[in-house]
Order: C-alpha cells, then sequence, then structure tokens
C-alpha cells in the first residue's frame, strides 16, 4: 500500500522588540541588554499592586508604522487586552497585549515567487521578564532577571500561507529588512530584538481546509534554524501520520544541540487565557488624519528603492537587491552615485566595486571609491614604435592564434589583445591596440 501524501501548511508568529527609550508601560529605560540583572525596574514592570500602566506613544505610532508598511487596515478605535496566564517570568500573572482590536490587521506580503502571504495581525503587547538557569551551591535554580519586562514588543501573526521553509526564510528576511528600514528596531536575533516562532503542521494532497492540529515552535533566533526545525517537524509529523496518529497540538522548542524539536507544553487555545479588556488603559482612538501623519513618516522602502536603483542608475536587478538590503548600504552607494557624477564614473562602476570589493562603509570614504574608480580608469600611453614591436613579438609567438584568425575566427582577436598588453604592463586603451592589431594582421 503506497503511503499517503501529505503538504505542509506553516504560519507564522514574529516578536520584533522596539528600540524606544523607555518601556511600554512606564519610564524604565529599555536599553536592557547586558545590564545587571533587575536594575531597569520600578512598581509598574514589576507588577506590584496598585501600580498603573501609562502606554508608550512612540512605541505605539511605530506599532503603526510596521502595520503600514506590511499594507495592513490600521483600526482606528483599538485597544489593550489582558491575557492571563501563569509563568514565572510573568510576574504579574497576565500579560497586556491586544486579542481582538489589534492596531493593524489583513495586511500582506508578496514574494518573489509570486506567492502573496497574508498578515493576520499586527499588534502592541509587552515583553516578558527573562528566566536564567544556573547552580547555586551545588543545586539548579532558575533565577528571573525583569529588565526585559514591559520592553514594548510588536506582534506580527501571518496566515497559513506558507508551504515550504524556503518560502517562510524569504518571507522573513523581507520582514527583517522593512523593520530596519523604519529604523524602529535593530531585528538583532542574537539580542532577542526579533523572535521567530512558526506553527507548522501537514494536510493530506487534495484535502481543503486546515489540519485538525497544529504545531507551534518557540523562540527561535535565526533564519538557518527556522529551517531547520520546520525540516525536522515535517518528517516527524509525517511518521505519526503516516503510523495512523495525530500529533499532538502543542509548543515545542528547538534544540540546536540536538537538532531537534522538544515538547514544552500542550498547545494552549484563546479561551485558556482569559482575555478581556485592559480596565487601566483607556481605548484608543485615531483620526483618519492621525493615520494618515504616521504614514508620511514611513520612508522608501525596500522594494520601491530596489526598483528605482534599476531604472534611475540603470543596474540590474541583482546588484540593486544587494545594495538594498540595508538602508545604510544604499544610501552610502547614493551619495557615492552622486560623487562619482562629477567626475564621470557610472553607478553600475560604483556598484560593482561596491560590491565586489565588499567594501566597509564604515571605514571607506565615497570619496575613496570615486578616487579609486578614476585612477583605474585612467590609461597611459604607449610609443607607437614599441606597441608595433610588441605585436610583432606576440604574433610571432602565437602563430595558431594568426591561422585562426585568418581563417575567420574573429573572436580570437581578443586573445591576442590581451597577450600585447600584458607585455605592454600598463594600462593602456585596449580598442588602440584592437586596432593596431588588426592593421598589422591585414598587412
Amino acid at each position: 500500500m503506497d503511503k499517503q501524501k501529505y503538504f505542509p501548511i506553516i504560519g507564522l508568529e514574529v516578536h520584533v522588540e522596539l528600540k524606544t527609550n523607555s518601556k511600554m508601560f512606564c519610564s524604565c529605560s529599555a536599553d536592557y541588554f547586558g545590564q545587571k540583572p533587575n536594575t531597569h525596574t520600578c512598581p509598574v514592570c514589576l507588577g506590584l499592586p496598585g501600580a498603573l500602566p501609562v502606554p508608550n506613544k512612540q512605541a505605539i505610532e511605530w506599532c503603526i508604522m510596521i502595520a503600514q508598511a506590511l499594507n495592513s487596515k490600521i483600526n482606528q478605535f483599538s485597544k489593550f487586552d489582558r491575557k492571563n496566564y501563569f509563568y514565572p517570568d510573568l510576574d504579574k500573572g497576565f500579560q497586556t497585549s491586544q486579542y481582538d482590536l489589534p492596531f493593524g490587521e489583513r495586511g500582506w506580503i508578496m514574494l518573489k515567487n509570486g506567492n502573496k502571504i497574508g498578515i493576520t495581525r499586527v499588534h502592541m503587547e509587552e515583553d516578558t521578564g527573562k528566566l536564567i538557569h544556573e547552580e547555586i551551591a551545588g543545586e539548579s535554580v532558575s533565577l528571573i532577571d525583569f529588565n526585559r519586562s514591559s520592553v514594548p514588543l510588536v506582534e506580527i501573526v501571518t496566515e497559513p500561507d506558507f508551504h515550504s521553509a524556503e518560502d517562510v526564510i524569504e518571507y522573513l528576511k523581507a520582514l527583517q529588512t522593512t523593520i530596519r528600514y523604519l529604523d524602529v528596531s535593530n531585528a538583532d536575533m542574537e539580542k532577542g530584538n526579533m523572535r521567530l516562532e512558526p506553527n507548522i503542521s501537514l494536510q493530506i494532497e487534495g484535502k481543503t481546509g486546515l489540519p485538525n492540529y497544529k504545531v507551534e515552535v518557540k523562540n527561535i533566533n535565526s533564519f538557518r534554524f527556522v529551517d531547520k526545525s520546520i525540516t525536522f517537524e515535517l518528517k516527524r509529523q509525517e511518521e505519526i501520520l503516516n503510523a495512523g496518529k495525530t500529533p499532538v497540538q502543542e509548543t515545542r522548542g528547538w534544540n540546536e544541540f540536538k537538532n531537534a524539536t522538544v515538547s514544552q507544553r500542550i498547545k494552549e487555545e484563546a479561551n485558556d487565557y482569559r482575555y478581556f479588556p485592559e480596565p487601566d488603559i483607556p481605548p484608543i482612538i485615531f483620526t483618519p488624519e492621525k493615520i494618515a501623519q504616521i504614514k508620511a513618516k514611513l520612508p522608501e522602502l525596500q522594494p520601491a528603492k530596489q526598483a528605482r536603483f534599476v531604472s534611475e542608475y540603470k543596474l540590474t536587478d541583482y546588484d540593486a537587491e544587494i545594495l538594498t538590503r540595508e538602508k545604510a548600504m544604499a544610501d552610502y552607494f547614493e551619495e557615492t552615485a552622486k560623487l562619482g557624477h562629477e567626475y564621470k564614473v557610472t553607478p553600475k562602476q560604483i556598484a560593482n566595486m561596491i560590491i565586489n570589493s565588499k567594501i566597509n562603509i564604515e571605514t571607506i570614504l565615497p570619496a575613496e571609491i570615486v578616487k579609486k574608480i578614476v585612477e583605474s580608469n585612467r590609461v597611459e600611453t604607449v610609443d607607437e614604435a614599441e606597441l608595433n614591436k610588441i605585436i610583432a613579438s606576440v604574433l610571432s609567438a602565437n602563430p595558431k592564434a594568426v591561422e585562426d584568425y585568418k581563417a575567420g575566427k574573429e573572436t580570437v582577436i581578443m586573445f591576442l589583445v590581451g597577450q600585447v598588453m600584458r607585455q605592454i604592463g600598463k594600462k593602456v586603451d585596449a580598442q588602440m591596440v584592437k586596432t593596431a592589431l588588426i592593421a598589422s594582421l591585414s598587412k
């Protein structure tokens, strides 16, 4: 009997920490990375009784900017909700998040292969504390650092529109680039600024609708581990389904040492969190004018910039894509191109120099790039008698090439040009050498 065939159904949840100066609901510094534990805390972010939250206006506007950059509808009426669950790093016993009225919803990102990935929601919440597992006096203990507690966190949730790990990685790279272009987060996965959570399941080929289970893999911190976790899960789930069973709906984690996902807890449903509106924060209302004001702050994003580099600077799609991956690199190229125009250096020459020489934009000024290209473009003169002497020597040393050329194989002329220029030993006009060679061969 043939094995059943399946196709992957994958959705994504991505958490992005915003780089605001202060936390989401208090004035504590949000710059917690590498700081001494529990030094960036106050009664609000420690969840002490009677402490009242005050929303961070900058964080909310940045969340809306992210939603707008992802082509989302912005809700004029929105609110915060309490997401109730117990975990040691959640000191209040609930997380202030958003449920049914997020700031943004129904957005999309288009992949290069034409697949349109739906963005279900873009909502604002607060980060939790961080558990640190150590050994003290011979005993294994878990310590809690609340410096990260209440740092502004944007959650971006997609529809289950992915059917391969390749599409997932392309989407994540595009999302990271967008976040960095907006300059609202460093999106540094090693520091936890951007955390990736795929929801993975398998559906029987030919069957419509969603499977009756899904497995979420939590808090992955690299594109490579996302790829590996999806590949591992699809194989694991297929084996379970082929045995006539249904995979458990659960939350798993990626163990990079075992190269495997490991079970963490049974997956909760929305009603398990007992969501209800946050009573200490009134609803947030935006006028169409305010939404338009926020949208006006959006910079030119990577896809638009790449298209402009192709049309304005006559670059290839490949070069334009490389130069626009990071906004700093794109700005560096444009500054160099503007300077190069004064010295008749083309954008294509600048792009080639930056890409092929792997220029460090932190240490090499645009003027240095232009100077190098100008110098490389400068050709020297060569005495006519000396040139004819070198040509005669090259033709004498390459009788087969001469014979091929005279037999009609004209492309061999470029080989002879190269030989002559090598003997000259300095940069001269290749067209001038070619003309002189043809004249000599015609005698």
